[in-house]
């Protein structure tokens, strides 16, 4: 070994704590001690009060996640000068109670211990207590980001997968993130809980061909159910179904026993269990739940590492729905 190679080698051995620590589980212990207890119990009462909160939080994580990392520019609102992320097509049907919860929690964080706890993480503690709140599993949110300095609509395009697309197109913007056809399965379990509107599954039931009005991957019964309810969907966009017909409260495996059924709500769920690259995941988690609640969590903590902000990088916005910069 050359001596530069050693120095090079002695560099990284010294600074790897400091890497390593970049996140940390107790990040605010000293600087905002009751971070955890004012979260937990914001988001458990107003989950109680509505009951889909959790599924709406854990959507607003995925989709803050996924576009320029965990850095809560999901929740920035447009302005004259800017149409943020929050604003494009694709994140208009992200249900309100997402952003209400974490702005709650927020407001709450910032009498307590004032310009301490970032937008970003809360998303992330937030929906890992919910989850754990309606029956998922628990999993260590690592703490510490901080908060974007860029929310702009068009860096969502094509970023996140939609019930039109084909399982390979979904695939791939799975892959281009970095995780494997297993780890996307395990993360469509988010469907255990929640809702989908009419408009993104009435191609399914009305008129699906010329050959069958409806989509034969479905159960009979449960597309005649479907039709009745979106009959007026025109008239009425926010009609909606739960995502789970059987257990859609909880968060359990009862997303893969109904694919298992044909009581996939989405075209893309339904595709999980007829292809066969991913059916042997979803045979799996409908008969192993601790194996799904493993999976999951394992992916939504992957998920929360996605091209973090810390040290110098951003700031600790005072209001989630503006920047620092904005608000003097």
């Amino acid at each position: 070994m050359t001596f530069r190679s050693l120095l090079f080698l002695l560099f990284c051995l010294a600074f790897l704590p400091l890497i390593q620590s970049e996140l940390d589980i107790n990040y605010y212990q000293k600087t905002c001690p009751s971070f955890k207890e004012i979260v937990q119990k914001i988001v458990i009462d107003k989950q109680q009060t509505t009951p889909t909160t959790a599924a709406a939080a854990l959507r607003l994580f995925f989709h803050d996640c996924i576009v320029g990392g965990c850095d809560a520019s999901i929740l920035v609102s447009s302005n004259f000068f800017n149409t943020a992320e929050r604003d494009a097509d694709v994140n208009l049907s992200l249900p309100g109670d997402g952003f209400d919860v974490v702005t709650r929690a927020k407001n709450a964080l910032e009498l307590e211990c004032p310009g301490v706890v970032s937008c970003a993480d809360i998303i992330a503690e937030a929906a890992r207590d919910l989850v754990v709140f309606v029956g998922g599993p628990f999993y260590e949110v690592r703490l510490g980001r901080r908060d974007g300095l860029e929310s702009k609509a068009k860096n969502a395009e094509g970023k996140y997968p939609k019930p039109t697309m084909t399982l390979t197109q979904v695939i791939s913007i799975f892959e281009s993130k970095g995780f494997s056809v297993q780890e996307m399965v395990a993360l469509a379990g988010a469907h255990t809980i929640g809702f989908s509107h009419c408009s993104q599954f009435s191609h399914r039931i009305f008129n699906f061909s010329k050959t069958s009005p409806t989509d034969p991957a479905m159960n009979r019964k449960y597309a005649e159910a479907l039709k009745k309810l979106c009959a007026n969907a025109s008239k009425d966009p926010g009609m909606s179904a739960f995502n789970d017909v059987m257990t859609p409260g909880k968060f359990d495996n009862m997303y893969y026993r109904n694919l298992q059924r044909g009581l996939g709500l989405l075209a893309t769920d339904s595709a999980l269990w007829l292809d066969e690259r991913t059916k042997p995941f979803v045979d799996l988690y409908a008969s192993d739940e601790n194996k799904f609640f493993e999976d999951f969590a394992n992916a939504m903590i992957k998920i929360g590492n996605m091209d973090i902000k810390t040290g110098n990088q951003g700031e600790i916005r005072y209001r989630c729905d503006t920047f620092n910069s904005l608000q003097r």
